[in-house]
């Protein structure tokens, strides 16, 4: 299957990237959901499913920047895959820095700053900390990005930096303003004024855009997610979705062709 690609500076991805948060259980559903997912998805199964991702068209995967994916990620590629890695800073990494630093060692094609931790940053006007983590990714001559689940990170990102893409998504889940880590124990909220907020800001930023979240974790059927980010995608955008073959085999060869025919709907395609 041909899926058409988009740049981010040097790097060339397809419009579909495969996302990690199943792969690490981070189902932002329940706890029991996340803990399903990290049992069902073995180094094993996790490396079959990026090999079928590659076979479907897809040339790059969106992940953590942790011990587990890292080696995971390294199989896959022992094993002779080929899709490159857009890394996740992990939140829990000791500084930002350390964080870039961590993934463009291990393997990364390029690399953003985790969303928590944008959102975090930005509410607390740390913009030393961010402009430090640019300046690493940059002068690793990695592609560099943010993701956030704000408008504020974004409006902030077009005034002050100079970034390769961004990473933006649908819905504000849970505040991180204060703390940038994900609780899983919090109640999380997926909200239609979010959605509406943040795929309006998209057509105004000036860097290609990968959307993500935009199945709100699982609560909106794929087919009319789809169709929704494939009206709100810019020639220039992408979108991350993860995968659970647990409840679908079929799952990733599905979301390929409705990403196929709504961009062709849209009369990207």
């Amino acid at each position: 299957m041909e899926i058409p690609t988009v740049r981010l500076a040097n790097l060339v991805v397809s419009r579909l990237l495969i996302g990690g948060n199943p792969f690490s259980g981070f189902s932002h559903q329940s706890r029991q959901r996340s803990a399903e997912m990290v049992a069902w998805y073995t180094d094993e199964r996790i490396v079959a499913t990026l090999f079928e991702a590659e076979a479907l068209g897809l040339n790059a995967c969106i992940a953590r920047g942790d011990d587990h994916i890292t080696r995971v990620l390294r199989r896959y590629w022992d094993e002779g895959g080929t899709m490159v890695w857009v890394a996740q800073t992990n939140s829990r990494a000791e500084t930002a820095v350390a964080a870039a630093h961590y993934c463009l060692d291990h393997g990364a094609a390029a690399c953003y700053l985790h969303g928590g931790i944008t959102d975090h940053y930005v509410a607390q006007g740390r913009y030393d900390d961010i402009h430090a983590f640019v300046a690493a990714v940059r002068d690793a001559g990695a592609p560099v990005g943010i993701a956030g689940h704000l408008c504020e990170d974004f409006v902030w990102a077009e005034e002050h930096l100079d970034l390769d893409f961004y990473m933006v998504s649908y819905y504000n889940p849970s505040p991180r303003q204060d703390v940038p880590h994900h609780d899983p124990t919090a109640a999380e909220q997926f909200l239609p004024a979010d959605r509406a907020a943040r795929v309006a800001l998209i057509q105004q930023l000036s860097r290609p855009v990968i959307h993500y979240k935009v199945l709100a974790a699982g609560r909106i059927p794929a087919p009319e997610a789809f169709a929704d980010a494939a009206r709100h995608m810019r020639p220039s955008d992408a979108v991350c979705v993860g995968i659970y073959t647990k409840d679908n085999p079929t799952m990733l060869e599905e979301d390929v062709r409705l990403l196929l025919d709504n961009l062709r709907a849209v009369g990207q395609l």
